[in-house]
């Protein structure tokens, strides 16, 4: 399995037991969704190991308390501590409407209900509060803030994702 058939779960954070139990920080807005997982993929030297689950429960809201087979002692704890867990793309819950995963955009054409098609979308930039579409228009990168009264709509058949951005906004970069 590669990092990019994935998405990130979240992370080791800390031991709970001296028999090998950690909670996992779950980066979800669901948690609840990943409280019955068989395994997971833990990120070990660069690559993604399996990992199966013995048992598991929620544990103070964000966190996934976790039992992995073969990791029964404080050491083998250790040595998975501050990892990053991974799941399978094919196990995030399905969007509809405009709601979407970031990954899930790339490459859809974009278009502007005022300008017609501005560019193909290489992704969202999430580094700051705010986060960014970015839009490719030949060599030109468009930087178009990711707000909900900007999306029109999300065209999964056809690949599109229609904005209606404010009068200048894209113009700055075309002009």
């Amino acid at each position: 399995m590669h990092k990019k058939e994935c998405f990130y779960l979240g992370k080791i954070a800390r031991k709970f037991s001296f028999k090998g139990e950690v909670l996992i920080y779950l980066d979800t807005d669901e948690p609840e969704l990943y409280e019955n997982l068989e395994s997971v993929f833990v990120e070990l030297n660069k690559s993604l190991v399996p990992f199966f689950i013995e048992k598991s429960a929620l544990h103070k809201d964000k966190f996934l308390r976790v039992r992995f087979e073969d990791i029964d002692s404080e050491a083998a704890a250790d040595e998975i501590m501050n990892c990053e867990v991974y799941l399978p793309l094919s196990m995030l819950p399905k969007l509809e409407g405009n709601k979407f995963y970031y990954h899930e955009i790339v490459g859809f054409e974009v278009e502007d209900v005022r300008l017609g098609t501005i560019g193909t979308m290489k992704g969202v930039n999430d580094s700051n509060a705010q986060p960014l579409f970015e839009i490719l228009n030949g060599e030109i990168e468009i930087l178009v803030p990711m707000i909900d009264d900007f999306i029109v709509k999300i065209d999964r058949t056809n690949k599109k994702v229609i904005l209606n951005t404010p009068v200048g906004l894209v113009d700055l970069y075309l002009s």
